[in-house]
C-alpha cells in the first residue's frame, strides 16, 4: 500500500489527489511557484487527522507542507513536489473567549479578523495586524511571527501568544506555555515555534492575549516631506521624543507617485501626495489629540506639511482632512503596484536611527541595476518593504521564473545592505524558500549550525517543510 493508499484509507474524503487542487497549493501571494507537483492534500478538521498525517508521512519518510490560507510572501507554504499539503485553514474553530483573563484559545485555521470580531463582544482586540488580517488564519501568523501596521507600539505575533499545541513530525503531541501572565519554567519552547515558519511542528491550538480596547478618540496625520530620508528622519525624532503612535507609516515618491495616479485626482483632491515622500501617523487612546498634536510640531520642525484628522468631531488643526482619505492612501500601496505587473514584496528591518540611510541604500541600488523599487516602511519600527514590480510577460515560457534573476541580484545587494547597517533580512514575512540563500550570511555559522540542531532534534528526518528555511539536505 503507498502513502496515499494509506491516507485514504485512515483519512477518507479529506484526501484530495486532483490534479487541479494539488496545483493551486503549489504558490502562495509572493506569486513563487514550487516545482513539481505535490502527492496529496489533506484537509484536516482534527488533530487526530493531523496525528494520522505525520504518523504516515514519517513512516513513509515523505515531506508534509504545512498550509493555511496561502497568504505568505515567502514561498514558505507552497506544496513541494512529491509532498503531503496538510491544510489546516478547516480547523478554525474559536473554542474559548475568557475576557477575565484577556485570553482566547483558536485553532489555526480562525482568520484573524475573525478573531478580532469575536473579542471586540468583549471589549477586546487582538494586536497582531498583518496587511492579510482579513484573509490571513492565526496559525499562518504566529508560523511567521507576522507583524503589521501597530507593531511599534503593540509587539509582534510573538509577544500575543501565551501557550501552543504542536503535533510533531512523528505525530506526538506537544504542549507549550501556560496561561498565566508569569511563567519561566524551562526553555520557552512557545518562542521558538512562533516564527519557526512550520519546520519544528504543526501548530493545532493557540492560546493567545487579547488586549482591553482603548477608549477615546484617534488623530490621524498626513506629512509630506521632500525625500525619504527627510521623512525617515522626521520618525525616528517622532520616535526620539519618546512619543508612540500607533500607526508610522512612510511611503517613498515612487510608490507615491503610482498610488496618486493609482486613486485619481477625484481621491486625491486636497492631499500634497503629488510630490515627495509620505509619512502617516495614527495616535489612539484618551491622549490621541495631545500626542498627535506633539509629533506634529516635531514633524513640521523637520521639514514636514503636515495635515491632521480626528475620528471623532473635534478639530484638530486647520485645513483638516478626513482620517480615510489619509489612511486610504497607505491602504492602495499594494493594489496601486499590482496594477503595473507582478509585485515582489520584500522585507527587510533596520535599527530606526538608521533607516534615511537604508533609504538612501535602495535609491543607490535602484538607479545602478535600472530596477525600479517603490518602497514603504512601518517606519516606527524600521520595517521597511521594498517592492520588486515585473511586468507581465503573456510570453514568459512555461517553467520560466515569474522573478528574472537580474531582480533576484538587486534583491541581494538590498538584503546585504540592510545587514551592513546592522538590521535583518525579515522583518515580518519570513525567510520561507526565497530568502535562504542570504540565511547563514545574517546568522553566522556558529547560529546557522546550532539551529539546523535543532530543527534535527524536532525532525529528525527532516520531513517537515524541507526547503523553508534551510536548503533541504539529500
Amino acid at each position: 500500500m503507498t502513502a496515499v493508499q494509506r491516507l485514504q484509507s485512515e483519512l477518507g474524503s479529506i484526501v484530495s489527489v486532483d490534479p487541479a487542487e494539488l496545483a493551486a497549493t503549489r504558490t502562495d501571494k509572493s506569486g513563487w511557484e514550487a516545482p513539481g507537483m505535490p502527492l496529496a492534500l489533506v484537509r484536516a478538521t482534527s488533530v487526530s487527522e493531523v496525528q494520522a498525517t505525520l504518523r504516515i508521512a514519517t513512516e513513509f519518510r515523505i515531506p508534509v507542507v504545512t498550509r493555511g490560507a496561502g497568504t505568505g510572501l515567502a514561498g514558505g507554504a507552497c506544496g513541494a513536489d512529491r509532498s503531503i499539503v496538510l491544510s489546516v485553514e478547516r480547523m478554525n474553530r474559536i473554542l474559548e473567549i475568557r475576557p477575565e483573563d484577556e485570553l482566547a484559545v483558536v485553532e489555526p485555521g480562525v482568520i484573524n479578523q475573525h478573531l478580532n470580531d469575536a473579542l471586540a463582544e468583549h471589549g477586546l482586540w487582538f494586536a497582531p495586524d498583518p496587511a492579510s488580517k482579513d484573509i490571513s488564519t492565526v496559525g499562518g501568523n504566529i508560523a511567521t511571527n507576522a507583524g503589521g501596521l501597530l507593531c511599534a507600539k503593540y509587539g509582534v505575533t510573538r509577544e500575543a501568544v501565551l501557550a501552543l499545541t504542536v503535533v510533531l513530525a512523528d505525530g506526538r503531541l506537544l504542549k507549550t506555555g501556560r496561561r498565566t501572565v508569569k511563567g519561566v519554567t524551562g526553555y520557552d519552547l512557545t518562542a521558538l515555534l512562533t516564527g519557526s515558519e512550520g519546520t519544528l511542528g504543526v501548530i493545532v491550538e493557540a492560546t493567545v492575549r487579547a488586549r482591553a480596547v482603548t477608549a477615546g478618540e484617534s488623530v490621524t496625520i498626513g506629512a509630506v516631506f521632500p525625500d525619504s530620508g527627510l521623512a525617515a528622519a522626521a520618525s525616528a525624532l517622532v520616535t526620539a521624543s519618546r512619543l508612540r503612535p500607533a500607526v508610522m507609516e512612510l511611503i517613498d515618491p515612487v510608490a507615491l507617485s503610482m498610488i496618486a495616479a493609482y486613486l485619481g485626482p477625484d481621491r486625491t483632491a486636497g492631499l500634497p501626495i503629488d510630490r515627495g515622500a509620505f509619512l502617516l501617523v495614527q495616535t489612539g487612546g484618551p491622549g490621541a489629540l495631545a500626542e498627535a498634536e506633539q509629533a506634529a510640531a516635531v514633524l513640521r520642525a523637520a521639514g514636514g506639511e503636515v495635515r491632521l484628522a480626528t475620528n471623532g468631531t473635534g478639530t484638530a488643526t486647520a485645513g483638516l482632512v478626513t482620517a480615510d482619505r489619509l489612511l486610504a492612501v497607505r491602504r492602495a500601496a499594494h493594489p496601486a503596484l499590482a496594477a503595473h505587473g507582478e509585485v515582489l514584496i520584500e522585507d527587510v528591518c533596520v535599527p530606526r536611527s538608521r533607516m534615511a540611510e537604508m533609504f538612501e541604500r535602495i535609491r543607490e541600488i535602484s538607479a545602478r541595476t535600472g530596477v525600479p523599487i517603490p518602497t514603504v516602511a512601518h517606519a516606527g519600527d524600521g520595517n521597511l518593504h521594498p517592492n520588486f514590480v515585473i511586468p507581465a510577460d503573456p510570453g514568459r515560457p512555461a517553467g520560466d521564473p515569474v522573478v528574472p534573476e537580474a531582480i533576484w541580484a538587486a534583491a541581494g545587494d538590498l538584503f546585504r545592505a540592510a545587514l551592513e547597517l546592522g538590521g535583518t533580512l525579515t522583518g515580518e514575512h519570513g525567510v520561507g524558500v526565497l530568502k535562504r540563500r542570504w540565511l547563514a550570511e545574517e546568522l553566522g555559522d556558529t547560529s546557522f549550525d546550532l539551529q539546523w540542531q535543532i530543527k534535527t532534534v524536532f525532525d529528525p528526518l527532516g520531513i517537515l517543510n524541507p526547503g523553508t528555511m534551510f536548503t533541504p539536505v539529500s
